[in-house]
């Protein structure tokens, strides 16, 4: 099982857009590697996508990039023994209405 992670994109890798650098800061370290865009086509610098070993799987937008990194954050937090639910999930963490009596 590989896990997807986002990357940005920082610089085309070859003149046809087909490949690409990506880089994501985790932590102080800064990971960087070529990736593959061939399924989801050229991209501009800047866009963030979905990727695993290398290729690109899909692009993604600022809603589905903050719920990613929620989780991600909550994944690195569970691991360090710091997690604490109500911290994390926010989409999740809403309270349900409650339905009124039918008359």
């Amino acid at each position: 099982m590989c896990l997807s992670i986002p990357l940005q994109l920082v610089a085309l890798a070859n003149e046809n857009g087909d490949f690409a650098i990506a880089e994501r800061r985790q932590g102080s370290a800064l990971r960087r590697e070529r990736v593959n865009l061939m399924l989801i086509g050229p991209q501009p610098v800047g866009t963030w996508i979905l990727a695993s070993l290398g290729l690109a799987r899909e692009v993604l937008d600022d809603r589905e990039l903050a719920l990613i990194e929620d989780a991600l954050a909550a994944l690195a937090a569970s691991r360090a023994g710091d997690y604490d639910a109500a911290k994390h999930f926010s989409d999740l963490n809403t309270p349900r209405q409650t339905r009124s009596p039918l008359p």
